[in-house]
């Protein structure tokens, strides 16, 4: 069994935003997999999917995004999964917008919720798809800009990034994390 987990926030309030990526592309898998209807467990929805011959379980931790950890370590114990079966999906404002950035390991690199991720486990050694909302603007403040909306310009370059970031999830299901690093960042 795999666990992919999205990152984003909870709410009508949140729909959207740049920081919501993460549940935008396991909105997409779910989709896509034809994944089973999402149910509330582990302070989140869950759904389970088959790709192939391996489960997978999709998580939406409703936590909000900088307690994320309170999510997924309650997940990954129940199935007492190794951390190498854990994906993690987020948003990365220090990445230029559509680029994607698979890792096997790392530091939470300003994101917060990687960062509460980290600290609940005990360790970075779990793989993360980091999609690029970037850069900043000079007038904008890093909190608000990662809880406002894309600009319409903005709109085909992430919905692009969105389909690859799923494409490159259904990869590390059924490949790997170096393969997806080689092909997807």
């Amino acid at each position: 069994m795999k666990l992919i987990v999205g990152l984003g926030n909870v709410g009508r309030k949140y729909e959207n935003t740049r920081h919501n990526v993460g549940f935008r592309v396991l909105d997409r898998l779910a989709k896509h997999w034809s994944a089973e209807p999402a149910r509330d467990k582990f302070s989140g929805s869950v759904a389970e999917a088959s790709v192939g011959a391996e489960r997978v379980l999709l998580l939406w931790p409703h936590t909000l995004m900088n307690l994320s950890g309170k999510s997924v370590w309650p997940a990954l114990d129940f199935y007492k999964l190794p951390l190498a079966d854990l994906l993690v999906i987020c948003d990365d404002f220090n990445l230029p917008l559509g680029k994607l950035r698979f890792r096997s390991e790392g530091s939470g690199g300003g994101q917060k919720g990687l960062n509460d991720i980290i600290d609940k486990l005990g360790s970075d050694a779990f793989c993360r798809l980091r999609l690029g909302i970037g850069p900043v603007p000079d007038r904008w403040d890093g909190a608000d800009f990662v809880l406002g909306r894309f600009e319409a310009t903005e709109q085909d370059a992430i919905e692009e990034s969105i389909a690859k970031a799923a494409d490159g999830a259904e990869c590390w299901v059924k490949d790997g994390i170096a393969t997806a690093m080689n092909r997807f960042n």
